[in-house]
């Protein structure tokens, strides 16, 4: 394939990743969202004040549409790709917690290793859209 073809592909696929992030990130400012994932955040996380879990959740929500946007514009599309990942890793255990609660969370709780799987596929394709 030509570097040209690869280019292509990536931008799409940027593109792609973008608007997922974003979309997701736009979500935690809904409060029903923000009930729910709130609640995700396991119990031996949970503080009060600035670090209480609906300002994580908003929190959260201000790193997706940045790391999102960030993947669109080309000087930052690498930070944005490395923070997204690492973001990826820090709100798993929220994810786990859900899993592990399936009749409290209904569908937002996908199995542990599904889950697992899709974050570690969505991670590569965070990498492989800036490499």
């Amino acid at each position: 394939m030509s570097s040209d073809v690869i280019d292509g592909l990536q931008l799409v696929l940027r593109v792609i990743l973008a608007l997922i992030f974003i979309g997701a990130g736009i979500t935690h400012f809904f409060p029903s969202v923000q009930r729910t994932m709130a609640a995700m955040i396991p119990p031996r996380l949970r503080t009060r004040g600035l670090a209480s879990p609906v300002n994580l959740v908003v929190f959260t929500g201000l790193c997706e549409v940045a790391g999102g946007l960030g993947l669109l514009y080309p000087p930052t599309m690498a930070v944005a790709a490395g923070a997204l990942v690492l973001f990826l890793a820090a709100v798993f255990p929220a994810n786990a917690y859900a899993a592990r609660h399936p009749k409290r969370f209904g569908r937002v709780a996908i199995p542990l290793v599904p889950r697992l799987i899709a974050q570690l596929a969505l991670m590569v394709l965070i990498v492989l859209a800036v490499l």
